[in-house]
Protein backbone atom coordinates (compact mmCIF):
# COMPACT_ATOMS: atom_id res chain seq x y z
CA UNK A 1 0.00 0.00 0.00
CA UNK A 2 1.62 3.33 -0.56
CA UNK A 3 1.36 6.24 1.53
CA UNK A 4 -1.87 8.21 -0.36
CA UNK A 5 -3.87 4.79 -0.13
CA UNK A 6 -2.63 4.42 3.15
CA UNK A 7 -3.81 8.11 4.47
CA UNK A 8 -7.08 8.02 3.04
CA UNK A 9 -7.87 4.68 4.62
CA UNK A 10 -6.62 6.24 8.11
CA UNK A 11 -9.07 9.09 7.19
CA UNK A 12 -11.95 7.14 7.14
CA UNK A 13 -11.30 5.02 9.70
CA UNK A 14 -11.03 7.96 12.00
CA UNK A 15 -14.34 9.61 10.42
CA UNK A 16 -16.12 5.86 11.07
CA UNK A 17 -14.39 6.24 14.81
CA UNK A 18 -15.89 9.98 15.96
CA UNK A 19 -19.33 8.98 13.72
CA UNK A 20 -19.77 5.73 16.35
CA UNK A 21 -18.54 7.84 19.49
CA UNK A 22 -20.85 10.60 19.00
CA UNK A 23 -23.97 8.19 18.06
CA UNK A 24 -22.83 6.24 21.47
CA UNK A 25 -22.98 9.10 23.19
CA UNK A 26 -26.27 10.66 21.63
CA UNK A 27 -27.59 7.10 22.71
CA UNK A 28 -26.29 7.24 26.60
CA UNK A 29 -27.82 11.26 26.66
CA UNK A 30 -30.95 10.10 25.27
CA UNK A 31 -30.99 6.70 27.70
CA UNK A 32 -30.42 8.70 30.53
CA UNK A 33 -32.73 11.42 30.06
CA UNK A 34 -35.49 8.52 29.86
CA UNK A 35 -33.97 6.96 33.30
CA UNK A 36 -33.87 10.41 34.60
CA UNK A 37 -37.81 11.01 33.77
CA UNK A 38 -38.79 7.69 35.15
CA UNK A 39 -36.98 8.04 38.25
CA UNK A 40 -38.65 11.45 38.60
CA UNK A 41 -41.97 10.17 38.04
CA UNK A 42 -40.68 7.09 40.54
CA UNK A 43 -40.25 9.33 42.77
CA UNK A 44 -43.38 11.37 42.69
CA UNK A 45 -45.17 8.12 43.56
CA UNK A 46 -43.69 7.58 46.14
CA UNK A 47 -43.26 10.90 47.94
CA UNK A 48 -46.29 10.59 50.15
CA UNK A 49 -47.55 13.68 48.78
CA UNK A 50 -50.70 11.55 47.90
CA UNK A 51 -51.32 13.48 44.11
CA UNK A 52 -51.48 10.38 42.19
CA UNK A 53 -52.71 9.71 38.73
CA UNK A 54 -56.36 7.87 39.24
CA UNK A 55 -59.51 7.82 36.87
CA UNK A 56 -61.54 7.34 39.80
CA UNK A 57 -60.57 9.60 42.19
CA UNK A 58 -61.03 12.69 39.34
CA UNK A 59 -64.44 15.39 40.10
CA UNK A 60 -65.33 16.27 36.64
CA UNK A 61 -67.33 19.06 36.05
CA UNK A 62 -68.58 20.96 32.84
CA UNK A 63 -68.70 24.88 33.09
CA UNK A 64 -68.79 26.78 36.57
CA UNK A 65 -71.99 27.11 39.29
CA UNK A 66 -71.47 31.20 38.58
CA UNK A 67 -72.60 30.52 34.69
CA UNK A 68 -75.54 28.83 35.50
CA UNK A 69 -76.61 31.23 37.78
CA UNK A 70 -76.29 34.04 35.34
CA UNK A 71 -78.21 32.10 32.78
CA UNK A 72 -75.91 30.19 30.17
CA UNK A 73 -78.50 27.11 29.99
CA UNK A 74 -77.52 25.49 26.61
CA UNK A 75 -76.43 22.31 27.07
CA UNK A 76 -72.98 21.30 25.60
CA UNK A 77 -71.65 18.07 26.40
CA UNK A 78 -74.10 14.70 25.19
CA UNK A 79 -75.07 12.62 28.56
CA UNK A 80 -73.08 9.62 26.59
CA UNK A 81 -69.86 11.57 27.47
CA UNK A 82 -70.90 12.40 30.80
CA UNK A 83 -70.80 8.41 31.45
CA UNK A 84 -67.36 8.52 30.72
CA UNK A 85 -66.29 10.40 33.33
CA UNK A 86 -68.51 8.88 36.01
CA UNK A 87 -71.11 7.17 37.87
CA UNK A 88 -72.46 9.37 40.60
CA UNK A 89 -73.41 12.73 40.12
CA UNK A 90 -76.09 15.91 39.88
CA UNK A 91 -76.38 18.21 37.24
CA UNK A 92 -78.75 19.88 34.85
CA UNK A 93 -80.15 19.53 31.60
CA UNK A 94 -80.49 21.64 28.11
CA UNK A 95 -83.03 24.82 29.05
CA UNK A 96 -82.49 24.21 32.69
CA UNK A 97 -85.13 21.08 32.69
CA UNK A 98 -84.88 19.58 35.15
CA UNK A 99 -82.89 18.10 37.95
CA UNK A 100 -79.81 15.15 36.83
CA UNK A 101 -79.11 12.63 39.48
CA UNK A 102 -76.47 9.81 38.65
CA UNK A 103 -76.29 7.27 41.21
CA UNK A 104 -74.97 3.44 40.67
CA UNK A 105 -74.31 4.00 36.81
CA UNK A 106 -77.66 5.28 36.14
CA UNK A 107 -78.48 8.84 34.90
CA UNK A 108 -82.28 10.25 35.64
CA UNK A 109 -83.82 13.48 34.59
CA UNK A 110 -86.46 14.60 37.63
CA UNK A 111 -88.90 16.88 36.41
CA UNK A 112 -91.61 19.09 37.06
CA UNK A 113 -93.85 16.33 38.41
CA UNK A 114 -91.44 15.16 40.51
CA UNK A 115 -90.46 12.26 38.32
CA UNK A 116 -87.41 10.55 37.93
CA UNK A 117 -86.71 9.98 33.87
CA UNK A 118 -84.20 7.46 32.57
CA UNK A 119 -82.37 9.60 30.48
CA UNK A 120 -81.01 8.91 26.69
CA UNK A 121 -77.20 9.65 25.97
CA UNK A 122 -78.03 12.35 23.71
CA UNK A 123 -79.53 14.84 25.40
CA UNK A 124 -77.04 17.67 26.69
CA UNK A 125 -76.65 19.14 30.24
CA UNK A 126 -74.95 23.06 30.76
CA UNK A 127 -73.65 22.28 34.05
CA UNK A 128 -72.94 18.76 35.99
CA UNK A 129 -70.27 17.59 38.13
CA UNK A 130 -70.08 13.38 38.34
CA UNK A 131 -67.33 11.21 39.52
CA UNK A 132 -66.84 7.51 40.29
CA UNK A 133 -68.12 6.54 43.60
CA UNK A 134 -66.09 5.06 45.78
CA UNK A 135 -66.55 5.20 49.53
CA UNK A 136 -63.66 6.24 51.73
CA UNK A 137 -64.99 6.95 54.97
CA UNK A 138 -68.57 5.59 56.21
CA UNK A 139 -70.58 6.34 58.84
CA UNK A 140 -74.36 5.28 60.47
CA UNK A 141 -76.98 7.77 62.08
CA UNK A 142 -79.05 6.73 64.25
CA UNK A 143 -80.80 9.65 65.54
CA UNK A 144 -83.30 12.33 63.58
CA UNK A 145 -81.31 15.38 62.03
CA UNK A 146 -82.63 18.02 60.00
CA UNK A 147 -80.60 19.47 56.98
CA UNK A 148 -78.25 21.47 58.89
CA UNK A 149 -77.56 19.32 61.30
CA UNK A 150 -76.77 16.54 58.84
CA UNK A 151 -74.22 18.78 57.22
CA UNK A 152 -72.92 19.50 60.72
CA UNK A 153 -72.44 15.85 61.63
CA UNK A 154 -70.64 15.47 57.88
CA UNK A 155 -68.28 18.20 58.61
CA UNK A 156 -67.10 16.74 61.79
CA UNK A 157 -65.90 13.62 60.38
CA UNK A 158 -64.11 15.15 57.24
CA UNK A 159 -60.50 14.65 56.95
CA UNK A 160 -60.10 18.55 55.48
CA UNK A 161 -62.60 21.24 55.12
CA UNK A 162 -60.43 22.03 51.63
CA UNK A 163 -61.11 18.62 49.73
CA UNK A 164 -63.70 17.78 47.60
CA UNK A 165 -65.80 15.47 48.58
CA UNK A 166 -69.15 12.85 47.08
CA UNK A 167 -71.34 12.33 49.37
CA UNK A 168 -74.19 9.61 49.24
CA UNK A 169 -76.67 9.06 52.17
CA UNK A 170 -79.19 5.84 52.12
CA UNK A 171 -81.48 6.48 54.99
CA UNK A 172 -85.34 6.81 56.16
CA UNK A 173 -86.98 10.16 55.86
CA UNK A 174 -89.66 11.55 57.87
CA UNK A 175 -89.57 14.76 55.49
CA UNK A 176 -87.60 15.84 52.18
CA UNK A 177 -88.84 19.02 50.47
CA UNK A 178 -87.26 19.16 46.99
CA UNK A 179 -87.69 21.04 43.73
CA UNK A 180 -87.36 21.37 40.39
CA UNK A 181 -87.26 24.05 37.47
CA UNK A 182 -89.20 24.02 34.06
CA UNK A 183 -87.46 24.63 31.19
CA UNK A 184 -86.47 28.19 30.30
CA UNK A 185 -86.85 29.74 27.16
CA UNK A 186 -84.34 32.62 25.36
CA UNK A 187 -83.70 35.28 26.45
CA UNK A 188 -82.85 32.81 29.38
CA UNK A 189 -83.33 34.63 32.98
CA UNK A 190 -81.43 34.10 35.71
CA UNK A 191 -81.46 31.16 37.95
CA UNK A 192 -82.77 33.21 40.72
CA UNK A 193 -85.25 33.93 38.65
CA UNK A 194 -85.78 30.55 37.45
CA UNK A 195 -86.87 29.49 40.25
CA UNK A 196 -89.61 31.70 41.25
CA UNK A 197 -91.26 29.19 38.83
CA UNK A 198 -89.74 25.72 40.66
CA UNK A 199 -92.08 23.31 41.51
CA UNK A 200 -91.67 21.93 45.15
CA UNK A 201 -92.29 18.02 46.11
CA UNK A 202 -93.07 17.05 49.53
CA UNK A 203 -92.35 13.76 50.44
CA UNK A 204 -93.21 12.20 54.48
CA UNK A 205 -92.10 8.69 55.38
CA UNK A 206 -90.01 7.74 53.06
CA UNK A 207 -86.52 5.90 52.06
CA UNK A 208 -84.40 7.00 49.24
CA UNK A 209 -80.86 8.02 48.69
CA UNK A 210 -79.20 11.54 48.44
CA UNK A 211 -76.38 12.36 45.83
CA UNK A 212 -74.58 15.17 46.24
CA UNK A 213 -71.15 17.04 46.86
CA UNK A 214 -69.12 19.22 49.06
CA UNK A 215 -66.91 21.86 47.45
CA UNK A 216 -64.79 23.87 49.64
CA UNK A 217 -65.38 27.47 50.15
CA UNK A 218 -62.11 28.38 48.19
CA UNK A 219 -64.62 27.60 45.39
CA UNK A 220 -67.24 29.57 45.24
CA UNK A 221 -67.68 31.09 41.76
CA UNK A 222 -66.52 27.49 39.77
CA UNK A 223 -69.18 25.33 42.44
CA UNK A 224 -71.33 25.50 45.16
CA UNK A 225 -69.03 25.70 48.08
CA UNK A 226 -70.75 23.88 51.15
CA UNK A 227 -73.22 21.16 50.57
CA UNK A 228 -75.39 20.37 47.17
CA UNK A 229 -77.79 17.54 47.73
CA UNK A 230 -80.17 15.60 45.34
CA UNK A 231 -82.58 13.51 46.28
CA UNK A 232 -84.13 9.79 44.38
CA UNK A 233 -86.51 7.47 46.73
CA UNK A 234 -85.44 4.32 46.77
CA UNK A 235 -87.37 2.76 44.23
CA UNK A 236 -86.02 5.08 42.17
CA UNK A 237 -89.31 6.90 40.92
CA UNK A 238 -89.15 10.42 42.29
CA UNK A 239 -86.72 13.33 44.06
CA UNK A 240 -85.43 16.81 43.09
CA UNK A 241 -82.92 19.45 44.96
CA UNK A 242 -82.92 19.13 48.20
CA UNK A 243 -84.37 22.59 49.76
CA UNK A 244 -85.30 21.11 53.69
CA UNK A 245 -85.32 17.71 54.94
CA UNK A 246 -85.72 15.49 58.41
CA UNK A 247 -83.77 11.99 58.44
CA UNK A 248 -84.88 10.06 60.80
CA UNK A 249 -81.67 7.31 60.23
CA UNK A 250 -79.28 5.62 57.34
CA UNK A 251 -75.98 5.12 56.58
CA UNK A 252 -73.69 8.34 55.21
CA UNK A 253 -70.45 7.42 52.83
CA UNK A 254 -67.95 9.80 51.67
CA UNK A 255 -66.05 9.46 48.62
CA UNK A 256 -62.49 11.92 49.24
CA UNK A 257 -61.74 13.34 45.72
CA UNK A 258 -58.50 14.72 45.19
CA UNK A 259 -58.40 15.52 41.99
CA UNK A 260 -60.65 17.89 39.92
CA UNK A 261 -61.16 18.98 35.95
CA UNK A 262 -63.36 20.87 34.66
CA UNK A 263 -64.43 21.96 31.13
CA UNK A 264 -65.82 25.07 29.89
CA UNK A 265 -68.31 25.97 26.83
CA UNK A 266 -66.03 26.10 23.60
CA UNK A 267 -68.67 28.83 22.55
CA UNK A 268 -71.85 30.39 23.00
CA UNK A 269 -73.47 32.62 25.76
CA UNK A 270 -70.69 31.25 27.87
CA UNK A 271 -67.69 33.46 26.05
CA UNK A 272 -69.87 36.66 26.57
CA UNK A 273 -71.50 36.43 30.02
CA UNK A 274 -70.04 38.46 32.83
CA UNK A 275 -68.40 36.27 35.40
CA UNK A 276 -67.16 36.48 38.78
CA UNK A 277 -69.47 38.81 40.22
CA UNK A 278 -70.65 38.59 43.88
CA UNK A 279 -73.95 36.46 43.31
CA UNK A 280 -74.25 34.83 47.26
CA UNK A 281 -77.76 36.72 46.84
CA UNK A 282 -79.01 34.76 44.02
CA UNK A 283 -77.34 31.77 45.64
CA UNK A 284 -79.59 32.48 48.65
CA UNK A 285 -82.87 32.89 46.58
CA UNK A 286 -81.96 29.69 44.78
CA UNK A 287 -81.81 27.37 47.75
CA UNK A 288 -84.91 28.44 49.25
Amino acid sequence: MNKKSFLIVLILLSVTLVSGCTSSADNFSEELDNNTINDNVKNSEDSGSGIRGSETDVLYQVSTIDALLQGVYDGVLPVSELETHGDFGIGTFDGLEGEMLALDGNYYQIKIDGIAYPVSGEMLTPFATVTYFETDESFRLEKPVNLTELEDFLDLNLPSENLFYAVRVDGNFSYIKARSVPRQEKPYPKLADAVSTQSVFEFENISGTLVGFRAPEYVKGVNVPGYHLHFITADRSAGGHVLDLKMENGDTALDITSAFFMELPASGDFYNVELGQDLQADMEKVEK
